[in-house]
């Protein structure tokens, strides 16, 4: 059975890894084992919980080392390239500067938490992201990997068998390849499982117009990219009944917003906690932080939230809660769609049964983008249509 996984993210200094860590604990009190992961290069995480490493009965805090992980792996990678990389005067590259290349972080980082959440050691894992604009960054970065390599490895493959007999010292051995292709296959099966059933987003949230403003920026955009949102979380958020006019103005400023909130992301829930009288350090505070902002609801169960992209026959139906018609642009290019939404855009490729149709029409109506397809070919003589 595959734990849940929840994922928390947000504008920076909204508190996204207090809500992370509250959810975590609360998990771990309620005797599920929890796994906390960070994947942020801060790792505010550990200083929340007081890891890494075993922090409570069935709660264990992990930081990804990307460092560390590239290095387990060098060695076969290297192996296969030995010669190759010696005669382009290249041998004595090393993990270190591997790292530095576009991407490589964020592919281990993935590749490390899928490792974790396939062991089966654990009933829920919570990650605590980067801020908004880098984890959509990190979360757009599978899929855009997979159609690369798709296109790119059968090329490379057959370029091997080609080059290898001229260049000196390089036998035609698949052994490169086989571990490109591995590779290529643990980053689909990343986007498998973040995108699956059991997987879901958390956006985090001050009551601040600034912040609702990116927070649902940011629900489009995850939405584009095929990650289910199924709750907001309000942080910060002075309680009603206070008699100070500073904390009075504040709280109904705060009341106002978060109206909004609940009518823009609607239907999915908004919780809320409460700004704390002190910061919450430690599993124990941070369980009753948990408990205060969940209540008595189960925030561990499945995702209720349909999957964005819906496919049929003769249509494409992808959520984009609360884009306006003006920034979402649609193209076709040969079997892919390209949807852009605002500053982000994502490549689908279209199943068989699409890519021999044409696109009908394209309309954004009721937060949904719904483009249909009609066959490309005349209706044969004496059909229906005659």
């Amino acid at each position: 059975m595959s734990p849940r996984v929840l994922l928390f993210t947000g504008k920076g200094g909204v508190g996204k890894t207090t809500v992370a860590a509250a959810t975590a604990a609360h998990a771990a009190r309620r005797g599920l084992k929890t796994l906390a992961v960070s994947i942020g290069t801060a790792h505010s995480l550990s200083d929340a919980l007081g890891g890494p490493g075993e922090i409570a009965p069935g709660l264990r805090l992990h930081q990804v080392d990307t460092q560390r992980s590239l290095e387990e792996h060098w060695d076969e990678l290297s192996g296969h390239t030995s010669g190759l990389l010696g005669e382009l005067g290249l041998d004595e590259i090393t993990a270190e500067e591997v790292t530095v290349l576009p991407g490589a972080e964020e592919v281990i980082a993935l590749l490390e938490l899928q490792a974790h959440v396939r062991s089966g050691d654990w009933d829920v894992v919570v990650v605590d992201c980067a801020p908004t604009a880098a984890t959509l960054r990190l979360l757009a970065l599978p899929e855009a990997l997979d159609r690369h390599a798709g296109r790119l490895l059968p090329v490379g493959r057959r370029l091997l068998k080609t080059v290898a007999p001229f260049v000196r010292g390089i036998a035609p051995d698949d052994g490169l390849l086989q571990a490109a292709e591995r590779l290529h296959q643990g980053i689909r099966d990343v986007r498998e499982l973040l995108t699956g059933p059991d997987a879901s987003v958390r956006l985090v949230l001050t009551p601040e117009a600034v912040v609702l403003a990116e927070t649902g920026r940011a629900l489009t955009s995850l939405n584009l990219y095929g990650y289910r949102v199924d709750a907001v979380v309000a942080n910060r958020v002075f309680p009603a009944g206070s008699t100070d006019p500073w904390s009075t103005g504040w709280a109904r400023a705060q009341a106002g917003l978060l109206a909004e909130a609940g009518q823009s992301f609607a239907p999915l829930p908004v919780h809320v906690l409460p700004y704390l009288p002190a910061e919450p350090i430690g599993a124990d505070t941070l369980a009753e932080a948990g408990a205060a902002l969940y209540g008595d609801g189960d925030p561990f169960a499945p995702p209720s939230v349909p999957p964005p992209l819906r496919l049929s026959a003769d249509e494409l139906r992808l959520a984009l809660p609360g884009a306006e018609r003006g920034e979402v642009d649609l193209a076709r290019k040969g079997e892919e769609l390209i949807v852009t939404a605002g500053p982000y855009r994502r490549i689908i490729a279209l199943p068989a049964s699409l890519t021999r149709r044409k696109v009908a029409s394209a309309v954004l109506q009721d937060g949904f983008l719904q483009v249909r397809f009609v066959s490309d070919r005349p209706p044969a003589p004496g059909g229906p249509d005659d």
